[in-house]
């Protein structure tokens, strides 16, 4: 892997990380003030600077600093936040046109949009999509269609599990404070179910793949009726309950549980999906064919875009007219995505996924061993994760997980933190991103980690 941003396309960014403000700076100071008077609070804010460039591994604020990145826009900008080909399919379509409408005029890139993903979702069978604004469109709309197919209404879900901020999505996602808290009441017929989450299974990790898919069935079979189960949704790598991987074994069982009992299976890859976990799908990590899959955030190098592509004769259930948006799979976005496909492909951006995790898991599992607040290390691929903890035990800590982020951010470091407990530090790097800055970045949060 090289440092150079050309890999990300668009302009030359130096490759570096440079500090040379107070964080933030006089410039982001004014701009949040203006942010402040003008945005509604609810908009948050990670890190209080103005991003002015970004691409390769790094973002420029309008201070001039530089900061490695480690974020990806919350990955989103896995080919780079100006990839050549996405720049250049877009901009093409930009002088063509911006919109018609695809319920009214149809174009090609969209066609061409749903073609790819047939091609790149797992599975040999005949497959269509339909295309939105945001995952949380795409999980709304596999619910209808699933809906539709079955003609059932209970949709079940998992602990720790995320699925969006519309009214059903924030029925579906588990965590209360900051998605649900005080928007309730939420769409009914939703069930959550136990996940396989091994360092947190009471009985150990050797057992949880089984027990947990063992009580999320009774569970369902219990309280629901497999009868009346429209669809099972889950993240293959679940996001922001904390870069949660199920033990081996359990998505499996929990998808033949669906395919013996006429439920629709959906594998929500709206963060896990295009080459993040080295693979395209996570799903494919053990094999999963979903009927369903959602996708968003990666696919358009950070133009809106998202997708529901699945099996013909499910996505075939609605009538016509029964899905789309006035803005659904918009042709920039569209030409944008396909810029990002041939960019993964072109670059083998799985294989980059993987390379990062070589160069990061060693180290992290080093901090590990050094630091006793960290008590796992976790993900596949470019989504890793390090869950800390009050030493001496397995108790959340969300005070050192904040404290750890500032004192990155304060050296030029760009990481998020996630997790139902607000206690895990995730790393979402361009997939683009160099080596050298990898290193130096998890240089700084060993630093950081030494000074907590």
């Amino acid at each position: 892997m090289t440092a150079k941003s050309e890999l990300s396309g668009g302009p030359t960014l130096p490759q570096e990380r440079r500090v040379v403000t107070a964080i933030p700076g006089p410039k982001s100071q004014e701009l949040m003030a203006r942010k402040q008077a003008a945005v509604a609070d609810g908009i948050g804010t990670v890190l209080p600077v103005f991003a002015r460039r970004a691409g390769g591994g790094v973002l420029e604020d309008v201070d001039g600093n530089s900061f490695i990145d480690l974020g990806s826009g919350i990955a989103v900008t896995s080919v780079g936040n100006s990839a050549e080909a996405v720049v250049r399919r877009a901009t093409e379509q930009l002088n063509d046109f911006t919109h018609t409408c695809a319920m009214v005029t149809p174009y090609e890139p969209y066609v061409q949009v749903c073609e790819e993903l047939a091609e790149l979702t797992p599975g040999d069978h005949a497959k269509k999509s339909a295309l939105f604004n945001s995952g949380a469109e795409a999980v709304e709309n596999a619910v209808k269609i699933a809906r539709a197919h079955t003609g059932r209404q209970a949709v079940v879900v998992f602990d720790h599990g995320y699925h969006g901020r519309t009214n059903l999505t924030m029925a579906l996602t588990s965590k209360n404070m900051p998605y649900k808290h005080g928007f309730g009441p939420f769409a009914p017929e939703v069930y959550r179910v136990p996940v396989a989450y091994p360092y947190r299974w009471l009985t150990g990790p050797e057992n949880c793949a089984e027990e947990a898919a063992a009580q999320a069935i009774d569970q369902i079979t219990k309280q629901v009726g497999a009868d009346n189960v429209a669809a099972i949704i889950i993240e293959p790598v679940l996001g922001e309950g904390g870069f949660i991987v199920p033990a081996k074994g359990f998505l499996p069982r929990i998808q033949q549980f669906a395919r013996d009992n006429g439920i629709v299976f959906v594998a929500d890859e709206i963060q896990s999906g295009f080459c993040r976990t080295g693979q395209w799908f996570a799903c494919e990590d053990e094999g999963l064919v979903p009927d369903l899959i959602t996708t968003a955030k990666g696919i358009a190098g950070g133009l809106p875009l998202a997708a529901v592509t699945g099996r013909a004769e499910i996505m075939d259930s609605a009538h016509s007219g029964g899905l789309g948006g006035t803005y659904g799979g918009n042709p920039v976005a569209c030409a944008a995505a396909l810029g990002a496909i041939e960019t993964a492909r072109e670059l083998d951006l799985p294989a980059r996924a993987r390379r990062i995790e070589e160069v990061m898991k060693p180290r992290l599992e080093k901090m590990a061993e050094r630091f006793d607040v960290i008590g796992e290390v976790r993900g596949r691929g470019a989504m890793l994760a390090i869950e800390l903890v009050k030493p001496g035990g397995k108790e959340p800590n969300p005070e050192a997980t904040a404290a750890l982020a500032k004192a990155c951010h304060q050296q030029g470091l760009l990481i998020l933190t996630t997790g139902t407990y607000g206690n895990v530090v995730r790393f979402l790097p361009p997939l683009v991103i160099g080596e050298d800055l990898l290193n130096e970045g998890l240089g700084i949060l060993e630093d950081a980690l030494a000074s907590l």
